[in-house]
């Protein structure tokens, strides 16, 4: 039998190490390790209620494939959960329970699926009076938590282990002494749970660009974020004012890219009725919209260099000027932009303007591509699953190991966008496989189509000639060659461009406009790529 005096030599240790520097995610999985040592288990897991109880987050995990703390668990759609957080104890589920397990098919080490989950125990984990999360248990042995001395063991744990996580939030805020931190961390915990989308993952890079985040927005500094086009340029702004002061005021996006140039003046400080045609009415731009609040510029670099110096002066003095008006109005706005391409090599190559990117510069945010997030494609990967889970309305997800490899594998050209596009039709593909079970869908290597997706997004290379081409008939006429070859150009400078129209006309040396009117005219239509 479990006795008091094992429970405490498995919690000294943690007590020891409250006062040491030590990541969070580190701390909680100590804690796990040490419950499993009280109490032997297939897999443990430690939950945060977020929302308010509508949602739980993985903190850490035991024994649990890495994907699993990328979900997020809907507790309305795991009846287990429920009863959990209804019984505010520790509750063990008989073992020919029909309520459906969250774990099933998510045990680490053991491929067959599906695997499910035959005894299980869990415990709400109470904070200054309040539900912070939950405790969980599972083992694939039946009957193994069988008897009053399991429930009574992971009960008294549970309380240990409640009064270090409160010990832990309270050294936690003694360090933030400053108001405005205070405010800031309110803010996020405010605006987290509202957000479909967030910056996932625990690599030490997404760990350092979650901490400069924290950093710069305590500032009303102008930020410029850089990465390749599908990182999540979009999602760290929005971080970036959540966490700000600014945050209870307007977060205003405008794609640079997609602005028509006759139209960019207007769409920035807006216009007065009369002043160009077609203007009839009077018109707020952007930076009115965002008046005390924050303005995205997605892809900057696309501005016209006279929009840039018009910007730079309202950068530096807060004025604007609606077209056609005389009259200056002040604004206060915090700017973030965004760029895929290299600010330095923009400016030496003529296409910014150095003092403008000095000014956007103040703090630079990289967001790194996948690749270089070690550990995050399947943190992410679980993190899409749950979402694709909930949207069609299935019972379980899980990642084969044959998946799993793949992702790894795979180079991820297309960065955190094209894992989430890719997860969601390997979900599709799987809906299709008549012999799985009701219970568990597993998405597996081959409904990944991974090299079939790389072989679409590189058309055929157009090799050089060295010498005239024979003249020989077409069988499609020269119309319809001619037609064929400007498809295969078109689509070339598009995927080496990400898709963006702007760059894709310039190394097709021909204006953006006349680019979409032809892409429209050869059946090609690609929207404009986004940070």
């Amino acid at each position: 039998m479990t006795t008091n005096t094992s429970l405490l030599n498995a919690l000294l240790p943690l007590v020891a190490e409250l006062s040491s520097d030590m990541p969070e995610h580190e701390r909680y999985r100590r804690l796990l390790s040490a419950l499993r040592t009280v109490l032997p288990a297939d897999a443990a897991a430690l939950l945060r209620y977020e929302a308010d109880g509508a949602w739980l987050r993985p903190l850490a995990i035991d024994g649990l494939n890495a994907d699993t703390l990328g979900r997020r668990f809907h507790v309305a759609d795991h009846p287990r959960f429920a009863a959990l957080l209804q019984a505010g104890k520790a509750m063990r589920f008989p073992t020919d329970t029909t309520l459906p397990d969250p774990y099933d098919g998510l045990v680490e080490h053991h491929s067959h699926a599906p695997l499910p989950v035959h005894d299980c125990m869990g415990c709400v984990l109470q904070v200054d009076g309040q539900p912070w999360g939950l405790l969980t248990l599972d083992a694939l042995q039946p009957g193994l938590f069988a008897g009053e001395a399991s429930l009574a063991a992971l009960q008294a744990f549970s309380d240990l282990a409640a009064a270090t996580v409160a010990t832990v939030n309270r050294i936690q805020l003694l360090e933030q002494t400053a108001s405005n931190e205070r405010q800031r961390a309110e803010h996020y915990r405010r605006q987290a749970p509202q957000s479909a989308s967030r910056l996932v993952g625990h690599s030490s890079a997404m760990r350092q660009l979650q901490r400069d985040i924290a950093t710069v927005a305590a500032s009303d500094w102008p930020v410029l974020i850089t990465g390749e086009t599908g990182v999540g340029k979009e999602l760290v702004a929005h971080a970036v004012h959540a966490q700000s002061q600014r945050a209870d005021q307007a977060f205003v996006s405008i794609n640079c890219a997609a602005l028509p140039e006759h139209l960019v003046e207007s769409e920035l400080f807006g216009h007065v009725r009369g002043a160009f045609t077609g203007a009839i009415s009077d018109r707020q731009g952007k930076f009115e919209q965002a008046h005390r609040g924050t303005l995205f510029l997605d892809e900057v670099g696309e501005l016209p260099l006279a929009t840039q110096a018009k910007l730079l002066r309202v950068l530096q003095s807060g004025h604007i000027q609606r077209l056609g008006l005389d009259k200056e109005r002040l604004v206060d706005v915090r700017i973030i932009a965004a760029t895929n391409r290299s600010p330095q090599a923009s400016v030496q190559g003529g296409s910014m303007r150095a003092d403008f990117f000095h000014r956007l510069n103040v703090f630079p945010l990289h967001v790194p591509a996948l690749r270089e997030r070690d550990g995050d494609v399947l943190v992410l990967a679980g993190y899409f699953l749950e979402q694709t889970r909930a949207q069609l309305g299935l019972p379980s997800l899980r990642l084969t190991p044959d998946a799993q490899t793949a992702l790894l594998a795979y180079p991820w050209p297309g960065n955190v966008r094209e894992l989430e596009h890719g997860i969601r039709r390997a979900v599709l593909h799987a809906m299709q496989h008549k012999h799985q079970p009701a219970s568990t869908l597993s998405v597996r290597a081959s409904d990944l189509r991974l090299n079939a997706q790389a072989a679409e997004a590189f058309p055929p290379s157009i090799e050089p000639s060295t010498g005239p081409a024979p003249v020989t008939t077409h069988p499609m006429g020269l119309r319809a060659a001619v037609q064929q070859y400007e498809h295969q150009l078109v689509m070339q400078a598009l995927h080496t461009h990400h898709y963006s129209w702007a760059a894709a006309a310039r190394a097709l040396q021909m204006d953006r406009a006349n680019l979409q009117r032809l892409a429209k005219r050869l059946g090609i239509n690609r929207p404009a790529a986004r940070g």
